[in-house]
């Protein structure tokens, strides 16, 4: 064999080498990821997490969310808004990025890409301005649904509003959104990526030991009905997700709150 060749494929064989170590680096460094997203984070409240119907449970610094591989988002996300939380500081918005916390890996932001829908943030950047890394937390593609421009500038943003009055009044409230995900929805990008017909948001004040709960249910479409119009009992939410949203709770307690759609101890 000629010097040449045996040249040629000793420096194939390095290639070779290379593309190995690297690719197995970065899998090291993803396996260090999902079993860092997989650890409940001191931020998060876990009593109040939700079920997971998808068992791939994510928790991230500020927020925690379950997965759900077949509709390529999340089922839910969930996060204490406290009123220390609440700012006005404008942080430059940052591109989206695949949340490699996703064992399943979640979508691409590309699958959005002139699709007529909006990059639709469950945990809202809004909610999270009391640091520029709890801001740019919330661009990951896990956190994001696709949303009509009316109905995410609409009235799902006068609701997102309306959640941090009650923060800022009740000194915290634990909020969990997501959108109704069942077989069937239309889909967008290469991944498929669900529209949800209807999302919903639960929001549960815990002042001074006195719990209440509040749940929202809202047609993916703007509208103008004030907020208490899409007020419903979270035994309805859990009817159309399978989720239980607070199983921590004592069963007497969780099932007198779960079935009321009682507004009247909130203020709108």
């Amino acid at each position: 064999m000629k010097k040449k060749q045996i040249y040629s494929i000793i420096a194939i064989l390095i290639l070779v080498a290379i593309y190995a170590y690297d690719y197995y680096q970065k899998s090291e460094e993803q396996l260090v990821i999902i079993k860092t997203g997989e650890i409940p984070k001191e931020n998060t409240n876990a009593y109040f997490l939700p079920t997971s119907t998808t068992g791939q449970i994510v928790h991230h610094q500020n927020y925690s969310l379950s997965y759900s591989e077949p509709y390529e988002q999340a089922e839910w996300v969930a996060y204490e808004l406290k009123a220390s939380h609440l700012s006005t500081t404008n942080h430059k918005r940052p591109y989206f990025e695949i949340d490699k916390a996703v064992k399943t890996k979640a979508a691409h932001w590309r699958n959005y890409k002139k699709s007529g829908y909006d990059r639709g943030h469950l945990c809202p950047a809004g909610d999270r301005r009391f640091t520029k890394k709890a801001h740019d937390e919330t661009f990951l593609t896990s956190n994001i649904s696709p949303q009509k421009h009316e109905f995410n500038a609409g009235v799902w943003n006068r609701l997102e509003q309306k959640v941090r009055y009650w923060a800022r009044k009740n000194d915290g409230v634990f909020v969990v959104t997501g959108g109704i995900l069942k077989h069937g929805l239309k889909t967008i990008g290469d991944e498929e990526v669900a529209v949800p017909n209807q999302f919903y948001k639960v929001i549960l004040d815990n002042t001074n030991g006195k719990i209440k709960v509040l749940a929202f249910l809202m047609k993916h479409k703007d509208s103008d009905l004030p907020l208490y119009e899409f007020v419903v009992s979270v035994d309805e939410v859990e009817k159309l997700t399978g989720i239980d949203f607070f199983p921590e709770l004592e069963n007497t307690i969780e099932n007198k709150l779960e079935a009321s759609s009682n507004y009247k101890n909130w203020s709108f």
